[in-house]
């Protein structure tokens, strides 16, 4: 059986969000077993698994993202929407926009230490759209 649905997460501004429970929020019923993808429709954020309890992690990662793709490099081109355009493009394609975690007893299997991010590279984040398919 699958299931399909569309929601929004709210508007964030740049840095590593925990979106665990705003993503379980707008899930149905999961199944004994399964598998959750979760596909992001944006090409300036992304979605990743990492430490869910020390928010230093958090910091850190956009820290090492902002060091590894800066903004105002002299040789990008595409920079319509601003000094954060092509960085949150690079960004993005890095990071990847989709998850796919398995389900078990009707629950996410992660680990314990493991929550669900919105990477938002933009400054001035917008809401973002996400599709949930749920395949069982």
């Amino acid at each position: 059986m699958t299931f399909q649905t569309e929601f929004t997460l709210r508007a964030r501004s740049r840095g590593m969000h925990l979106i665990t429970d705003e993503i379980i929020s707008n899930l149905p019923r999961l199944p004994e077993a399964g598998i959750l993808n979760l596909f992001m429709k944006h090409t300036s954020a992304g979605l990743t698994i990492n430490e869910n309890a020390d928010p230093d992690v958090q910091a850190d990662l956009s820290r090492i993202f902002d060091k590894l793709i800066p903004e105002n490099e002299p040789f990008y081109v595409h920079t319509l929407e601003g000094d954060d355009d092509m960085p949150a493009h690079a960004k993005s394609s890095i990071v990847g926009v989709s998850l796919s975690i398995p389900v078990t007893k009707g629950k996410l299997n992660m680990g314990i230490w493991q929550g669900i991010y919105l990477c938002e590279f933009r400054l001035h984040g917008k809401s973002r759209k996400v599709v949930a398919t749920i395949i069982s």
